[in-house]
């Protein structure tokens, strides 16, 4: 997907070479702030043993005038309509995430190309829907933002889509039954928001199988409702066998995600995306936080965590006008004097 095709701000290197990782301009223009109440802890069944470097592309904080991190954080004010809120997802367990617990190198077998969910995986995402059900968050995102993967595919649905799928309705499924070797029916797309599969979420390019994706014509037949439009390629023209993508190419893209979200007009959004995504766009934003702020910010997520952050356009790159803003003083001219205001009769008199 290029930017000519989504609007997204340049970033990703010049000439959309995605291997080309130069930091966007952009990088200064976002600022993120915890929303904490539709927090999700989700499953811890696997950690990370991949060790990341402090990165040197950090945003300032949104929330401080000032640059003191130990302390006398002041509050910060932004109009509604330069905010967005943001519920990121990290998909549910996978078969490659049991596989490498085991054993690290399995990354690199093409056993788990575009590894589904495992059962546990499964179970995560029934609890997380009823998380996002019991909490009302489910009647409140307009838009589910996924990578197009098995994984994240299988979570979002299972997540944020409907359910009681009938044969026969005049309706796509969102997905259908045993859609990459589960036991699941299907999964209805009324009474929820629109999908659509965004590649610029996709985790960590590159090296490992488990991270390149079907071609496009693969995936519509299992997730029929799902909007595939803003992928340019039917085969997965990102992933390379030999390359892997640098870190500072992980929160390029990842800015330029965000970027691409300003120009949607949806306010309240669900991303079901990948951990080392999250991680390298999230880290890129703690650099001026309060210790414990950053950690709830950028620290990994659990599979199937959910955490609901407020976006902030301090770089003026949407456009969308105030819907609840009102002028005042209509109608306009000069301010009368009381005594020259008409009083309406007493009743009385």
């Amino acid at each position: 997907m290029t930017s000519r095709s989504t609007g997204i701000l340049s970033g990703c290197g010049s000439g959309g070479n995605l291997f080309n990782f130069g930091i966007p301009s952009s990088i200064k223009r976002l600022t993120l702030k915890i929303k904490p109440h539709f927090h999700y802890l989700g499953s811890k069944s696997f950690s990370l043993k991949r060790k990341y470097h402090p990165s040197t592309f950090l945003l300032p904080s949104a929330l401080s005038s000032s640059s003191d991190m130990d302390g006398g954080v002041t509050p910060s004010l932004f109009p509604l309509h330069r905010c967005k809120t943001l519920h990121l997802v990290r998909h549910a367990q996978g078969v490659h995430n049991v596989e490498a617990e085991k054993d690290d190198s399995a990354y690199l077998s093409y056993s788990l190309f575009d590894a589904p969910l495992t059962p546990l995986g499964w179970q995560q995402v029934d609890n997380l829907r009823n998380h996002v059900h019991d909490s009302g968050l489910n009647k409140k995102i307009e838009l589910v933002i996924v990578s197009p993967m098995l994984r994240t595919m299988q979570t979002a649905v299972g997540v944020f889509g409907g359910r009681g799928y009938t044969d026969g309705v005049d309706i796509l499924p969102l997905m259908v039954a045993n859609a990459g070797n589960n036991d699941r029916s299907a999964y209805s797309s009324l009474n929820c928001p629109p999908f659509v599969a965004v590649e610029l979420c996709r985790e960590h390019l590159g090296v490992r199988p488990c991270d390149k994706r079907r071609s496009v014509s693969e995936y519509v037949p299992l997730f029929p409702a799902i909007d595939f439009s803003l992928i340019e390629s039917d085969e997965d023209t990102w992933w390379k066998t030999d390359v892997r993508e640098p870190n500072e190419g992980v929160t390029a893209r990842g800015i330029d995600f965000l970027n691409w979200i300003w120009t949607r007009k949806e306010k309240e959004i669900a991303v079901v995306t990948h951990s080392g995504f999250l991680f390298h766009t999230l880290k890129s934003f703690g650099s001026s936080y309060h210790p414990l702020m950053k950690d709830e910010v950028c620290k990994h997520f659990a599979n199937c965590e959910l955490r609901s952050m407020v976006i902030v356009d301090r770089g003026m790159i949407g456009s969308d006008p105030s819907v609840t803003n009102y002028p005042g003083k209509i109608p306009q001219g000069p301010d009368l004097p009381n005594a020259a205001v008409k009083t309406p009769p007493n009743s009385s008199s």
